[in-house]
């Protein structure tokens, strides 16, 4: 008998990723139960098998100024309902397949369109100095009696 609990779930799009995974920078990672694929240090594919739309896909993150050319290409592709920032093709689009192939074959050839740098590798935002409260004299305890 398997112990089901130690049975690791493989994501049903992952086949996605097979025409990548030779490639020297490619990295996968899991992501919020999902997979993402990085591929020349940015972000290019996340590969969401949730049952629930709108994590049941392929997301493309991407620039805001890049989605109207690649919907062009790619009509089944929508803005994220969630994430807005990046574009999203759902597994129940009729080109899911043929589409989701073609992307990762855009990436294999660096389309300068698709992929993010990932948070951490972003430089910080420059952020507002905070106020701070001015510093109060403290009383000085006594320890507590015994």
């Amino acid at each position: 008998m398997i112990d089901v609990g130690l049975v690791k779930r493989v994501n049903r799009h992952r086949w996605l990723f097979e025409p990548l995974e030779g490639l020297p920078t490619f990295v996968e990672r899991r992501m919020f139960g999902a997979l993402a694929g990085y591929f020349n240090g940015l972000l290019v594919l996340v590969l969401s098998d949730n049952d629930e739309e709108p994590w049941r896909g392929v997301l493309v993150p991407t620039e805001r100024e890049s989605h109207a050319a690649l919907i062009a290409e790619f009509p089944a592709l929508v803005s994220h309902p969630v994430l807005g920032k990046w574009l999203y093709l759902p597994e129940s689009a009729g080109s899911f397949e043929r589409d989701a192939q073609r992307l990762v074959q855009r990436i294999r050839h660096l389309d300068p369109r698709i992929g993010v740098l990932p948070e951490k590798e972003r430089p910080a935002k420059p952020r507002a100095a905070k106020k701070q409260a001015p510093k109060t004299r403290r009383s000085k305890r006594t320890p507590p009696k015994r």
